[in-house]
Parts: structure tokens; C-alpha cells; sequence
């Protein structure tokens, strides 16, 4: 049977919002919000059927608001304000993301501040759970004024004038809306602008790589902890003492989780008495400052992306409570200013994850600092090891410090200079997808070098929890005993980087909770 998941607009939480990304589930919406809905949307059909200018219901939009338009004409200028800003480029939208985007804007038209009617809500959720997926070109949102392009595109679709995307190719939306038995969404006074007007395509963008990260995250942990067995690192920086009185929360739990995964080492416990190397490099011995560092800003962007998804971000808004006067206002929390800086703050969490991990694949290669044979080969000269797989693990940790370059502080005036501040957050947050490849692939690139460093150590045994790691890294990669075809077991390892198995180890193993 699939699971329903009610929706109580503005408490959506983020297991909710990871089980929509994922799929497989249905939405239906709490029975507590059709009276807010029909509150809002009267409002908005007595300004349609009154004298007065009100922006969005009969004015045009932007630097055109001072224009008039006649009643008669309301229901075609929502129709050409969807077609007119449907004009996105690029690839399309990943399905996971286009979810959230359905999901978001329904729970944000359902707190009843918008002036939409129950319908329009109620479209959103039935695309949902029939399982399609509006096409959605990527680019040509700046982020303010909502992402209107976008969202556009998705609401263009609905309308069965657009296209949806079916096995990854384009397909008329009103054949797949007849198709599932849905009849096209016919807009009325208002419900456009409600529609494209709010921030859900640059949250869903970050949502779907925060929750992306989680898993790299965790991934990373582990794999940092079999460079430190396999360098025959020391375990006293990770000392609780020693986190305890900097008092920084992440850094506490992530020196807690490297604890946990090493403990019982026979590799550690080898060497304990009589090693000469004084201090481990930074790479090894700071796990826990810089992962832990990463782990509060990531915590911090969970936060603040809660509660975008939970927020009413579309323009002008209704107020219109039960025992009161209604009234709209005209604001501006369509500018999405609080995904950019969010999108930004996670990007330099990605980013940093794979410049350490980097920076270990690299100390364990150099037989100087590892005391490992030479790139991780027997034979050295005759066989070239694991050289020019670090190369790779460089070059992706060179790209992502390009595209960690903060997205926000770039403002380009929109709209005749109405719009003359943007936040690029939908960019800001696109781009994390290709930084987390980036990083993924660099932390599958250590577990490669490390498990190859493990076997240089053997009959000496890790710890119970990395030696199912290494058992599970040979279930997929074989050792190398001398050069041999390498990007097969990259991609293999990058898989099980993103496949989610070693976070659950991670889980399993230690009391590190991650986002929750």
C-alpha cells in the first residue's frame, strides 16, 4: 500500500520532504485548511469584481502594474502571464526536484494567504500523486520576483499546454493529463501570480542536495577514518577533552563518530607504543574541526530551508482571518535572498568536505607521510597505482572551489530596473548538484586508496566497523595488485557513495545524527 502523507500547511518537516523527494508516496492535505483557502480566495474574486486597482488581480505585472485591465479580461491575463514567462532554458529539472516543487507551492497555497481557490491546490497535489512530472528547464530563474520560469513551466503544464517529462522525454502535457484522468487547471483572478510568484523552485533545487549531502556526508566520515587506520594515524586528536572545551557541537560529534568507527583497531593498537611521527597532518588529525564545522553549517542551512519550504513567499498576500477585516498587501518575500545565502553556506560545506578528502587521497599516495609503498602500488615505475587517480580527485577539488564562489553577492537589475536587486538563489542552489558529483567522486577515490592501503597492512585487522567497510569495498572493487583498468571501480565507488549504505553504517555504528 502507498503511504498517504497528510500535509499541514506551514509544518511540513523534513522527513516529509525527503520522503517526496524520493517518491513513492501520496499527498493529501489536511482538512483544517479549506477554510483559510476560502477565506483568501473570496478576497481576491470581490477585488476581481470591484473598481479598484489591486496588483496582480486586475493591474499587469512588474513595471506593467500601472496598466488596467478590464474584468473581462482577468482569466486571460492569467493565462498569458503563464505563457509569457515561460521562457526557460536548458536541461530539465531532475523528477525529485520537480516533486518538492509541486509539494512546496501546494502547501504554501494551502495556508491561505494567497487567493487561490481550493482547486488550484487540489491540481497541484493530483499531478503529484498521478505520478507526473512537469517539464521544467533549468535556467532562467534570478531567484526574485519568484522563480517565475520555472514555475511557469510547472504550472504550464498543468494547464495542458506545456509538457511533462516521461522516461526522461518531453510528452505533450495534455495527453498525459487525459492520460491519468486529470482535466487541464483553468485559472481565475490572482491564481498565475499565486502560482510563479514564490521561491519554491530555488528550495527544492537546495532541498534536493541538502538531503543529497547527508549521504556524502556521512560517506566522507567513513572514508576519512579508513585514511587514518591505513596511515596508521594517531587517535589522541580525537580525544574527547580536547573537543569538549572548544565546545563547538559539530566538532564534538564527528570526533565522537571517528571514535567509534576506529575503536578496536588492531592496526591503531600496533603501533601505539614506540611511533616516531610526532603529529599526524592536518588532513587527519583536524577531521573533526573542519567536519564538524561542516556539519553546523549544514544544520544551519537545514534550518533556514525548513523554513522556506513552510513559507508563504508569493506576492501581493492575502490576510483574511475569520473574525476580522480582510485586506491585501503588496511585499516582497518572493525574493529569495535566504535560499542564496543557504545555497552558499552549503556549497562551502561540499566544497570543503572534498578539499580534505583530497588532501588525504593525496598524504596517503606520498610514501614520505604515509608510510605506505609509493602511490599505493607494489612495483612502483612498472605500475603507476593510484597517481593519476588522485590527479582526478584534485581536478574535481580545484572545479568545486570555482563554483563555491558565492552566487548571492551577483545582483544584475531585472524588469526595467523594477526588479533592481536579485538573489540568484535558483542558481546558487543548482549548482551544488555538480559539486556534490564532484565530492562524491573524490570520496569514492579515498575509499579506493584507502582499502588499498588496508591491504598493505594485513594480517593486522581494523576496527569491526571498518573492516565491514573494507569488506564491503572488495564485495564491489578488487584490490590492486598491479595497474589495472580504474574507472570502472571509481563509478562502482561513487554508487556506494551515493547509494546510501554507508551512511546507514555510519548510523549503525556511531551515535552521529546527521540533519534529524
Amino acid at each position: 500500500m502507498t503511504l498517504v502523507l497528510e500535509l499541514i500547511p506551514g509544518q511540513l518537516t523534513l522527513d516529509q520532504l525527503r520522503q517526496i523527494r524520493q517518491g513513492g508516496v501520496r499527498l493529501s492535505l489536511h482538512a483544517d485548511a479549506a477554510a483559510a483557502i476560502q477565506r483568501s480566495a473570496a478576497v481576491v474574486q470581490a477585488a476581481a469584481a470591484g473598481d479598484a486597482p489591486v496588483y496582480g488581480v486586475n493591474t499587469g505585472f512588474g513595471k506593467l502594474a500601472s496598466k488596467r485591465i478590464g474584468k473581462h479580461e482577468l482569466a486571460a491575463l492569467q493565462r498569458n502571464l503563464i505563457r509569457s514567462h515561460c521562457v526557460g532554458v536548458g536541461a530539465p529539472l531532475s523528477p525529485a526536484v520537480v516533486r518538492l516543487m509541486l509539494a512546496t507551492k501546494a502547501a504554501s497555497l494551502a495556508r491561505g494567504y494567497s487567493g487561490v481557490r481550493e482547486s488550484v491546490v487540489q491540481s497541484l497535489l493530483d499531478a503529484f500523486n498521478a505520478g507526473l512530472v512537469p517539464y521544467v528547464p533549468a535556467q532562467g530563474s534570478v531567484g526574485a520576483s519568484g522563480d517565475l520560469a520555472p514555475l511557469s513551466h510547472m504550472t504550464l503544464a498543468l494547464m495542458g499546454e506545456g509538457e511533462m517529462l516521461v522516461d526522461g522525454q518531453r510528452r505533450p502535457a495534455l495527453a498525459e493529463l487525459t492520460r491519468v484522468g486529470l482535466s487541464p487547471l483553468v485559472l481565475e483572478a490572482k491564481e498565475g501570480l499565486a502560482l510563479i510568484n514564490g521561491t519554491q523552485t530555488s528550495t527544492a533545487l537546495a532541498l534536493d542536495a541538502l538531503l543529497r549531502f547527508e549521504t556524502v556526508y556521512a560517506a566522507a566520515i567513513v572514508s576519512g577514518a579508513l585514511s587514518l587506520d591505513a596511515a596508521r594515524g594517531s587517535d589522541g586528536p580525537f580525544d574527547p577533552r580536547i573537543h569538549e572545551v572548544r565546545g563547538q557541537p559539530g566538532q564534538i560529534e564527528a570526533a565522537a563518530a571517528y571514535r567509534a568507527l576506529l575503536a578496536g583497531s588492531e592496526i591503531r593498537q600496533s603501533h601505539r607504543d614506540g611511533d616516531d611521527r610526532v603529529q599526524d597532518p592536518y588532513c587527519l588529525r583536524c577531521q573533526p574541526q573542519v567536519m564538524g564545522a561542516c556539519l553546523d553549517q549544514t544544520r544551519h542551512v537545514r534550518d533556514v530551508l525548513l523554513r522556506e519550504a513552510n513559507a508563504v513567499t508569493d506576492n501581493p498576500l492575502v490576510f483574511a482571518p475569520a473574525d476580522g477585516p480582510a485586506y491585501m498587501v503588496s511585499g516582497g518575500n518572493f525574493h529569495a535572498e535566504p535560499v542564496a545565502l543557504a545555497a552558499d553556506a552549503l556549497a562551502c560545506a561540499v566544497a570543503e568536505v572534498g578539499a580534505i578528502a583530497e588532501r588525504r587521497i593525496a598524504m596517503l599516495i606520498d610514501t614520505g607521510v604515509s608510510r605506505l609503498p609509493p602511490f599505493l602500488t607494489v612495483n612502483a615505475g612498472l605500475n603507476s597505482g593510484f597517481m593519476i587517480a588522485h590527479v582526478t580527485a584534485a581536478a574535481l577539488a580545484s572545479e568545486n572551489k570555482s563554483l563555491a564562489h558565492p552566487a548571492s553577492v551577483d545582483s544584475l537589475p531585472t524588469s526595467a530596473n523594477q526588479e533592481d536587486h536579485v538573489s540568484m538563489a535558483t542558481f546558487a542552489a543548482r549548482r551544488l548538484a555538480a559539486m556534490l558529483d564532484n565530492t562524491a567522486h573524490i570520496v569514492a577515490i579515498e575509499l579506493l586508496a584507502a582499502g588499498q592501503g588496508i591491504e598493505f597492512l594485513r594480517p593486522l585487522r581494523s576496527s569491526d566497523a571498518l573492516e565491514a567497510v573494507h569488506a564491503q569495498l572488495r564485495a564491489r572493487c578488487p584490490a590492486m595488485h598491479e595497474d589495472h583498468y580504474l574507472a570502472p571501480d571509481i563509478e562502482q565507488a561513487f554508487a556506494w557513495v551515493n547509494g546510501g549504505e554507508l551512511a546507514t553504517l555510519l548510523h549503525q555504528r556511531t551515535a552521529m545524527v546527521l540533519l534529524d
